[in-house]
């Protein structure tokens, strides 16, 4: 086959582009220019789109003796990434920007470009596993549970799915180190990327607010008695208890938690951390890696974060996306979260979550 190499300069793309060349694939590495001034995002080992970012991938290109190019994707990345981000936050909603630079960028606008240029598909370096059933490739969770990225790949169509490659998803990320040196890649034990990528300092909330502006409201109580101020709503997230900033101590003496923002009002309500609790999640905008559930209850388990435990449920479809029930009550959800449905390792699909219970 031949098939396109996204290499973002790191360890895993890197030993991915080498597997596929191994298994008599024609391959050419590509790195993914994310922004039309890469010092606009962030610079330096942390992120994934940096310029040194760019010359570790084709370094590796060179080692590994396959043609290595770079694509422009600084439009796609902000309308598609970038923009989402600052709306969603706007919105009162916490998004995941890794979700929509798969959905958006590395399955759909590299793989729509990769297809028209007559490659078959998209090698990446994901911890995760692609499997035949019933005639169809399906995907799975990673050997290495503490690096699975199935969660963040669950935006994917069944038909995207099909001309995505992950060749690291039977590996440990230890052996992954151990098979780069010994290929001779400079980037064996180069650390792994974190944060946001197009967010330079890591401080997200700094980084809205220069942006959205840093509008002062209310922080109040669950009987609308105001207890603080805040300096921009969408700088907190449901669950937060540290830096809320509150000038009312509570009367029973403990903490209180963001449990509601409304931007509309600009206000911020917060309580008790038991009325964190929710047991139903309302999805919309649901995509099925394989066959559709239908709307009688199933079984399974679902997934809320990029790292969290796969909880036992109960899910359906519904006219506009997708019922979950919780087995047992979770603490601190919010709204813009995805929800990736689980059956054994299989991922079945994911849901942005719209309402709460």
């Amino acid at each position: 086959m031949k098939l396109i190499a996204a290499m973002s300069g790191g360890v895993d793309s890197a030993v991915a582009a080498s597997r596929a060349v191994e298994a008599g694939h024609q391959v050419v590495g590509v790195h993914l220019a994310l922004a039309s001034n890469p010092q606009k995002y962030r610079s330096g080992a942390r992120g994934c789109c940096t310029i040194e970012d760019s010359h570790d991938a084709r370094r590796a290109a060179d080692v590994i003796g396959i043609p290595f190019y770079i694509w422009d994707m600084a439009e796609e990345f902000h309308a598609g990434v970038v923009e989402n981000f600052l709306s969603e936050y706007s919105a009162g909603r916490t998004p995941n920007p890794c979700l929509r630079c798969n959905e958006k960028i590395k399955f759909a606008a590299v793989l729509d470009r990769a297809k028209a240029m007559g490659f078959d598909g998209v090698v990446t370096g994901h911890y995760a596993n692609m499997r035949a059933l019933d005639g169809e490739r399906t995907l799975h969770r990673a050997i290495d549970m503490s690096k699975d990225q199935s969660y963040v790949l669950a935006v994917l169509t069944r038909e995207q799915l099909q001309g995505a490659y992950f060749p690291l998803g039977d590996t440990e990320k230890v052996d992954i180190r151990k098979e780069a040196e010994a290929k001779g890649l400079a980037v064996a034990n180069k650390p792994d990327s974190h944060d946001i990528c197009f967010v330079p300092s890591g401080d997200n909330a700094g980084w809205l607010r220069e942006r959205l502006g840093s509008e002062a409201g209310p922080i109040v109580d669950q009987d609308g008695k105001v207890i603080g101020q805040h300096k921009g709503a969408y700088t907190y997230t449901i669950g937060q208890r540290k830096g809320l900033g509150l000038t009312v101590p509570a009367a029973d003496g403990n903490p209180r938690f963001v449990l509601k923002i409304e931007p509309k009002s600009n206000t911020v309500v917060v309580g008790p951390r038991e009325d964190l609790a929710v047991t139903k999640i309302v999805g919309e905008k649901p995509v099925w890696c394989g066959p559709n559930p239908g709307s009688d209850w199933q079984t399974g388990f679902v997934q809320v974060r990029a790292h969290g435990a796969a909880l036992d449920c109960k899910y359906r479809e519904n006219a506009d996306g997708v019922d979950i029930e919780l087995e047992k009550p979770l603490l601190g959800l919010a709204t813009g979260q995805a929800a990736v449905i689980y059956d054994g390792d299989r991922v079945v699909g994911s849901s942005t979550i719209c309402e709460t219970e």
